[in-house]
């Protein structure tokens, strides 16, 4: 079979073998964002008409492809969610020469009854490591973090930070860019300096004008002000989002789950670092239970 996790910006598919092991994988820069006047059947076939041809005839995919601005709208669950209603509220959709089926996304609210939304994280979390299937706190950082609360493997709730997002247009979009005209790799100094200042009176918003501040009385250098502003921005949102002491998940990208892997811990929590391949296991575990593996 074919497992795809079709997000925002990028298209990730897997062919799976009849254990549900990954044989093959590819990545495209055509997220939904970049399929034309509604293209993505033309575009599925594109990137994955060889492995149809070869004779993968199932094809089942997860993320944004499935929200109102992708292929179809499929409907939120509302938590408690586990692998078996996704499992049961597959949408098909239609695709000469494959059968294709579209997991659902997940909603739920926070701790204030606010809504909150998710799509491909739910399969993700379906696909990680905790085997003794007991309580566990998951965190997949990106431009809209997730931090998902299980049981049992089932989303019993979960909340969202637009970290990534409000660190890109920090950077780009206001005074705080004059001074970060470096690309440079993270420097470690600077990104703990972020954190710890996280813990401060005061609040986020005010934390943020010590970027430059700090720059401009020569005690903070241009060319890490960028990781100062990162550490800061995520210790704000794992100091908002982690139990004291808590044990994290992380599932994601090696180089942003590291980052997240040192504020954690400087937070005063720990981590276990997921497959990074947790969207294929978890539609193989799906699959299962559509009987097609």
């Amino acid at each position: 079979m074919i497992a795809i996790d079709w997000g925002t910006s990028n298209f990730r598919a897997f062919r799976l073998d009849g254990g549900g092991e990954i044989i093959e994988r590819r990545v495209f820069p055509s997220g939904i964002l970049r399929v034309e006047d509604g293209r993505f059947a033309e575009t599925l076939r594109a990137q994955v008409g060889d492995w149809m041809a070869a004779g993968e005839k199932r094809i089942l995919l997860c993320g944004m492809v499935g929200s109102r601005q992708g292929w179809a709208e499929a409907k939120y669950l509302s938590c408690p969610v586990g692998i078996a209603d996704l499992a049961g509220s597959v949408v098909e959709l239609p695709f000469p020469g494959a059968e294709v089926l579209l997991v659902p996304g997940v909603i739920g609210k926070d701790p204030d009854g606010v809504p909150e939304v998710m799509r491909g994280e739910e399969t993700e979390a379906m696909g990680m490591s905790n085997s003794n299937g007991g309580p566990a706190l998951v965190c997949l950082p990106g431009t809209h973090s997730k931090w998902i609360h299980l049981s049992d493997r089932t989303i019993v709730s979960f909340i969202t930070c637009m970290t990534g997002e409000v660190f890109g247009a920090l950077r780009k979009c206001t005074i705080l860019a004059r001074i970060m005209t470096s690309d440079a790799t993270v420097d470690d100094a600077a990104f703990v300096r972020g954190i710890a200042r996280s813990a401060d009176s005061g609040g986020l918003l005010h934390h943020l004008f010590s970027v430059r501040t700090l720059a401009l009385m020569d005690q903070l250098k241009e060319e890490t002000s960028a990781s100062y502003l990162s550490g800061l921005l995520i210790g704000h949102e794992v100091r908002a989002a982690m139990p004291a002491g808590a044990h994290v998940h992380l599932i994601g990208a090696t180089e942003l789950c590291s980052l997240y892997a040192r504020a954690i811990e400087v937070c005063g929590g720990s981590f276990t670092l997921e497959d990074q391949d947790a969207a294929a296991r978890g539609l193989a575990a799906i699959a299962r239970r559509l009987s097609w593996t």
